[in-house]
């Protein structure tokens, strides 16, 4: 009899520690017997983190994860309206909440059959919403409707790009919100998973399409620039004729007062020789005839050819003179 105990004692003991089982924190498990879920009422039986107790043998617990994942997926190429190509680089977090539905789709709770299943969902629902957009509406984010503040500078806002960026109406939120609700219903209702949250991280173009987009890009800024000149060579032609205009009157000004100044200087002087002249005529006349001497001989080297006798020696000839007042 004693023999007998222990092997009891070990058996009961084996038994009990396969009918024990462990769930731990962040997972949630299912039981599996003869390959059916346990349920509580129509509704898969979940087992929070702790100890629990199954049937040796003929249970098989799965543990499953019940954090939130993120699927970072493959960066793809979609076609927008304008049948232009994006590669658009996304990611989706999301967790399960039907535990047994998504054991069941899943074969067996695999990972990667559930994420290779839910980035087809994203995928073809992104690919609908990018194929109704344009490649700026999908890189662009809402327009914002705000005045500019006052202190902006009233050329810069002019600007052709200023405008157009103005009119971008931006639906790239409007995209990752779409995506996320319409994935979200699908993914719960095939796999059992919440869509937590969509994302696009990046969207990039093509390498023949950025070249054609950044020569149109540079052909946009050279004609802003051409415009910019034109109008630069205009203001500059404006004021280059307002200064020329200005010069022309100030010099017309100074020749009329220097015209006016002479004539009265000239009309002084004219007085001045006249009263001269009717004072003591001889002495005006002697005065006239030194003054043209030193004009006629102001350089050494000057020959005047003249008859000796002529009256315009008539005061050298004098050796004494004859003015007397």
């Amino acid at each position: 009899m004693r023999k007998l105990i222990i092997p009891v004692i070990v058996l009961v003991v084996i038994v009990l520690l396969m009918s024990l089982f462990v769930i731990p924190e962040g997972k949630r498990g299912i039981v599996v017997r003869f390959g059916r879920i346990l349920k509580d009422d129509n509704v898969a039986k979940i087992y929070e983190p702790g100890l629990h107790f199954k049937m040796p043998l003929f249970d098989r617990v799965k543990r499953l994860d019940a954090k939130i994942q993120t699927m970072d997926g493959r960066a793809d190429r979609f076609v927008t309206s304008e049948k232009k190509d994006v590669i658009i680089d996304s990611y989706v977090k999301w967790r399960i909440e039907d535990f047994g539905r998504y054991y069941l789709t899943t074969g067996g709770g695999n990972a990667l059959t559930a994420q290779a299943l839910l980035e087809r969902k994203v995928t073809d629902v992104l690919r609908s919403e990018i194929g109704s957009r344009e490649i700026k509406q999908i890189v662009s984010g809402p327009r914002n409707d705000n005045v500019l503040p006052d202190s902006a500078d009233e050329d810069v806002v002019a600007t052709e790009a200023a405008k157009q960026a103005l009119e971008i109406d931006g639906q790239r939120d409007q995209i990752m919100e779409e995506v996320l609700l319409n994935t979200r219903k699908s993914a719960m209702k095939d796999l059992g998973v919440y869509i937590v949250d969509f994302r696009m991280k990046k969207i990039n173009l093509p390498d023949e399409i950025s070249e054609s987009i950044y020569k149109r890009m540079r052909a946009e800024r050279e004609s802003v620039a051409r415009k910019h000149r034109s109008q630069g060579r205009e203001k500059a032609e404006i004021i280059k004729a307002q200064a020329e205009l200005e010069v022309a009157t100030i010099l017309a000004e100074a020749g009329k007062t220097a015209r006016v100044t002479r004539g009265d200087a000239d009309a002084k002087a004219a007085k001045i020789y006249s009263d001269a002249y009717n004072k003591d005529m001889e002495f005006y006349t002697f005065l006239r005839s030194l003054k043209a001497y030193e004009e006629s001989f102001s350089q050494k080297s000057d020959i005047l050819v003249l008859d000796p006798q002529s009256e315009f020696f008539q005061y050298m000839n004098k050796s004494g003179g004859s003015h007397s007042k």
